[in-house]
């Protein structure tokens, strides 16, 4: 599989690391009154979709940053990558 950084240009998958699903962007809120069920649920509660998914990958073996790939989970088809501060930014956080 071929992720197509938006950096670097076309890197084979081989060079990333997986993490999971891209929601661990939105860390909770630790002083919530519900923080611990928060992070119960950010910790150990994922989806496992079929189709369009956001993930988190990590380039350990390159410029070591995080991205967030869209990829269908069927096909494997990547459609989207994008730098994982700019994701972060677009949602409020990491300002």
């Amino acid at each position: 599989m071929i992720i197509d950084h938006p950096l670097l240009g076309p890197r084979d998958a081989a060079e990333f690391v997986y993490l999971g699903d891209a929601a661990l962007i939105d860390r909770p809120d630790w002083q919530a009154d519900d923080a611990m069920e928060q992070f119960h649920s950010y910790g150990y509660l994922r989806d496992n979709p079929a189709g369009q998914h956001q993930e988190l990958w990590y380039h350990e073996q390159g410029d070591r940053s995080w991205l967030v790939v869209t990829r269908n989970t069927v096909t494997h088809e990547i459609t989207a990558v994008e730098l994982a501060r700019d994701v972060a930014r677009k949602r409020g956080r990491g300002k």
